[in-house]
C-alpha cells in the first residue's frame, strides 16, 4: 500500500488549474516532487494536507481518506514548510508548549535533543535565528511526534550548500526506519539526484511523468552534434531536440541508439528543461 496515493486530483483557481494530478509515493521511499515555480507543487501539497479543499478526485494517505480521518492521519505527519509558520516574537520552548498541545504523541526530551544537536539555544526567539536555523527548528517541530511520512515544500531553498547537505542527512537518517517515506517538494534537483528513489515532474498543473529516478537518468541520453549529424539519429530515438549556439541538443532514448553515438547521461534539470522547452 502506497504512502500516499493520488487519483485524478483536480483544484480550479481562476488563473490555474490541477488537471487530473495522479501518482502514488510508495513506502519507505524519497519522491522528488519537481516542476517550475507555479507548476501545481504547493497547491498539491496543500490538497494533500487538506489545507485546500481539492475540487474533485481522490487522495488516501496510509489507505485512509485524507479528509474523513484526518485527524488520525496528521498525528502521522511532518510538515516542513520553506518558511517557519510561527510569529517571529515566539522561542523555541514556547513552539515546544504550543505543539505538545497538538499532537498526542509529542516527545518532548526529543524535540530538546534534536535542538541540541541542531545547536539551536531553545530561549532564543525565531527573529534572532537565521534562515539555516530556522529551517532545523522546523525540522525538530516535524520530527518531535515521530511521524511515520514527512511533507516537505521547498525545505532547502536559499541555504548555502553546506546547511542544505546537513539537512539532507538529517532526511536519509529519517529514512534509516524502512517505513517512513519522505515527499520532496523542491526546485534544487540536485539536492534531489543525491536523495530521491523517485522522481514526479508537474509542469502548468499536469503530471509529466512520475517514474523511479535510475530508470529515468539511465533511459534518457543526451547527444549533441550539427545538423547533418543529426539525420543520421533514428528518428524513434529522438524525444526532445533544442537548437544550441554551436550545433542541436536531443534527448534521446539510449536502448533506440547505437552506442556508435556518443552522448551523456542527463541531469533532472536537463530533463524538465528538455520535456517543457525542447522541439518535438
Amino acid at each position: 500500500m502506497p504512502a500516499i496515493s493520488i487519483r485524478n486530483l483536480q483544484k480550479s483557481f481562476p488563473a490555474f488549474t490541477l488537471k487530473n494530478v495522479s501518482f502514488d509515493v510508495q513506502k519507505g521511499t524519497i519522491m522528488g516532487f519537481i516542476g517550475e515555480n507555479g507548476a501545481g507543487k504547493s497547491t498539491t501539497i496543500k490538497c494533500i494536507l487538506n489545507v485546500l479543499k481539492k475540487d474533485s478526485g481522490l487522495i488516501k494517505i496510509f489507505g485512509y481518506d485524507h479528509t474523513k480521518e484526518e485527524m488520525q492521519i496528521k498525528e502521522e505527519i511532518g510538515v516542513v514548510y520553506d518558511d517557519l509558520p510561527f510569529p517571529e516574537t515566539l522561542t523555541g520552548s514556547e513552539i515546544e508548549k504550543f505543539m505538545s498541545r497538538l499532537y498526542k504523541n509529542w516527545d518532548e526530551p526529543l524535540f530538546y535533543q534534536l535542538l541540541k544537536q541542531f545547536k539551536i539555544n531553545p530561549a532564543k526567539k525565531v527573529k534572532e535565528l537565521s534562515r539555516g536555523m530556522k529551517m532545523k527548528l522546523s525540522i525538530a517541530i516535524a520530527l518531535a511526534h515521530h511521524p511515520k511520512l514527512l511533507i516537505l515544500d521547498e525545505p532547502t531553498s536559499g541555504l548555502d550548500p553546506i546547511v542544505r547537505d546537513e539537512i539532507l542527512d538529517l532526511f536519509l537518517h529519517f529514512m534509516e526506519e524502512e517505513e517512513h517515506t519522505i515527499l520532496f517538494s523542491s526546485h534544487i534537483t540536485s539536492d534531489l539526484e543525491k536523495i530521491a528513489d523517485s522522481i514526479t515532474f508537474i509542469h502548468e498543473g499536469e503530471i509529466v511523468f512520475s517514474e523511479s529516478k535510475d530508470v529515468l537518468l539511465y533511459e534518457y541520453a543526451i547527444w549533441k552534434g550539427s545538423q547533418q549529424e543529426l539525420k543520421d539519429l533514428p528518428e524513434d530515438a529522438i524525444v526532445r531536440m533544442r537548437q544550441g549556439i554551436y550545433g542541436v541538443e536531443a534527448l534521446v532514448r539510449k536502448n533506440r541508439i547505437h552506442s556508435i553515438f556518443p552522448t551523456t547521461r542527463p541531469t533532472i534539470e536537463e530533463l524538465m528543461v528538455f520535456l517543457t522547452k525542447g522541439d518535438i
